[in-house]
This record gives C-alpha cells, structure tokens and sequence, in this order.
C-alpha cells in the first residue's frame, strides 16, 4: 500500500520514482443529498486577457481592478496535493479553469504533474482544460504533450464585430478559430466549444453556430445565460432557454435525444438524424440539474467550493500553510468533511423562488 506522505513538487511520491497513487474509494464519496464526488473544477489564476462582458466586465475589472499576487495563489504543488485527494475520494475527472488558465505560467508542468496521478484501478483522471483560445496555437502541442486530454473554447458568436464586442478587447475571431484547430491538430479532442447564448444578443445565431461547428467537427454546447456572481447584469428576460434554442435547431436540422455519457453530465445530447454530430445544450437556468450534480470547484487561492452559486468556500489553503503543515490524510479528511455535508442546490431553488438573494462568487474566480 502506497504511503501516505507528501507529494513531492514532481507529482511522484516523496522519496520514491514511482507516481503518486491516490486513496482508495470504490463508489465516491456522497453529500448530504446522496450525490458522489466525481469532477473537481481547479482555477489556476483569476486573470484573464477578455473582458466578456457576461464574466468580467470592464466596468468592473478595469485597469483599477486589483488581482491576486503570485504568493496568493496555489502552487502548482499544493494543487497537486489537493487533486490527489480528490481523486482518491473518486473523482475522476479533472478540470483546469481560470480566468484563463494559459495564462498562468508554466501551466505545462502542472498538467504533467496531474496526468501522473492514478485512480485505485490503475487509470488517469479524465483531464481537461477550458480556455479561451487566445494562446492555443502556442500551447496546445505542449499541452497534450504533457498529457492533457481535452479542451473546451468558449465561441459565442461568428460575427467578427459581434464577438470583439462580446470579449471587449477587440480580440479577433480568426486567432480563436486557429487556436481550435490547432487543439485538433494536437489529438486534444474531440474539442467542444461553449457557447452562452443572451436574448438580443446572439441568440440570432443558434443555428448559423450549429452548422459551423458541425460542418468543422466539434461538438456545440449551448450554455444557458446565467446569473453567476454579481457583476453581470443578469436579468431572467436574457435567458434563452434550452428547450428553445433545441426547438429552433431542430426545425432546420432534427434532433433526436442522447443519452448520458457519464453520471452528473451537465449538458443534455442531442445528434443530428443525418448522423452529422451532435450538440448539447446546459440548462442551469431553466432545467436545474442540481440533484445529479458531482462538481465541486477551487478557486486559484485554495478555497473549496461546493457550489457555482455559492457565497464562501472551505479555505485549504491555509490548511496546506499551516505552520506544522498539514498530512495528507488530514487534507482528505478536511475535503471529505465539507463534501459530506454539502446541501447546495441554488438552481433548484431559484427555479421555485425560494433561491437565497445574496452575493454570490463571480465566475472568473470560481472558474465556471
């Protein structure tokens, strides 16, 4: 049986050449609902190069706006740490967010470390990455290199002025697209592309994006305008819900229902008829699949969160820099203890007006 004593900053067991093997855990761990942990979202900083104006905002992340020092965020070790112990208490599937995770540097040799952690049966989390695609042509080679899966680009129109409009940086379209393209290039795929769709906004767009990406081979989520954090603007008249823009794809091109890949999948699967792919749309607004959900997320200066919507996190940061510093075991049991007792279930209280009105964490902190 593996030793339970600190990872080592390489990801491999201290002491030892061989990789860190994670906890046993044959079911995964339930809250306080009966829903397993399987999916753990890591923020690797809370910057970004876009200024998306449904997450950050220029009025309210501007040039005035102050974002963490390096020695706030987690190391790439102490992620590390944390996902190990997620792992062994069954997740398997990790998901690097920010901000936008390329910008943090090095962030090659952080996914090298995670790709050498092992499940009890022997296998490698699921691995994945969701970026906005500005610094994919550069990274994405070194990205599967180091032993990345997959990716998700967030594409939330085809009109060139439309999405400059939308990223606020005049960030243009054609460098996305590249980026994209050169994730498939790279064997990270199949690449899915994230799409939030805002009434009045682009929701003219729905199929002209379903066609695009058919047409190019990825696979189109629809995302639900939604009311992450305080700073958006939200309003529940800017949602397009999912049975519409389903309805609106498939009067043109039908759609026929998915089942499920995996249990707690967010997006419900619709395929073409004509065999051409499939799209998936994310109704966290309309459709609230809280009773199904297995995420639990950490933002880039090790808070634990057990909600997209919540208002405070488990703080595990100051655990890993506690002045003894703290065991492994100590860390898991902190992870499970907070998994035990979680509660959450916002969507499905807002979809019944009984949602708490409180200030919730933006989503370039939480990482989405």
């Amino acid at each position: 049986m593996v030793s339970r004593s600190r990872v080592a900053v390489d990801g491999r067991e201290a002491g030892s050449g061989r990789p860190r093997i994670a906890r046993l855990s044959s079911t995964g761990l339930p809250d306080a609902r009966g829903r397993a942990l399987r999916d753990l979202r890591i923020s690797v900083t809370d910057r970004c190069n876009f200024r998306c104006v449904y997450c950050m905002p220029k009025e309210v992340f501007g040039s005035d706006f102050v974002f963490m020092e390096r020695e706030q965020l987690l190391s790439f070790e102490e992620i590390v740490r944390v996902a190990s112990a997620a792992v062994g208490l069954g997740v398997d599937k990790l998901r690097i967010t920010g901000g936008e995770p390329l910008l943090r540097r090095g962030i090659e040799g952080l996914i090298s470390q995670l790709a050498e952690l092992r499940t009890p049966a022997g296998e490698k989390p699921d691995l994945a990455l969701t970026t906005n695609g500005s610094a994919l042509r550069v990274k994405a080679q070194a990205l599967k290199d180091a032993g990345l899966d997959r990716v998700t680009v967030s594409v939330d129109s085809l009109d060139e002025s439309r999405f400059q409009a939308i990223n606020d940086v005049r960030f243009p379209l054609a460098r996305v697209f590249d980026g994209i393209e050169a994730a498939a290039e790279a064997g990270l795929g199949p690449v899915k592309v994230n799409a939030v769709v805002k009434r009045g906004v682009n929701d003219d767009e729905i199929v002209p994006l379903a066609e695009h990406f058919r047409a190019a081979g990825h696979t189109l989520r629809f995302i639900e305008y939604m009311d992450v954090g305080s700073s958006n603007g939200w309003r529940l008249d800017d949602v397009v819900p999912a049975a519409e823009i389903v309805r609106t794809i498939d009067a043109v091109h039908p759609l026929e229902p998915v089942g499920a890949s995996r249990e707690g999948e967010t997006a419900k699967r619709w395929r073409y008829r004509d065999g051409s792919g499939e799209i998936g749309v994310i109704a966290s607004v309309t459709g609230a699949f809280c009773g199904t959900c297995t995420r639990a997320r950490v933002s880039a200066d090790g808070k634990l969160y057990t909600c997209l919507f919540a208002n405070h996190g488990f703080d595990l940061r100051e655990l890993l820099r506690a002045g003894g510093g703290v065991t492994d075991a100590q860390l898991s049991d902190a992870l499970a203890g907070v998994w035990r007792v979680r509660d959450d279930r916002y969507s499905e209280l807002r979809a019944a007006s009984a949602a708490p009105d409180r200030d919730r964490i933006e989503m370039s902190y939480i990482g989405g």
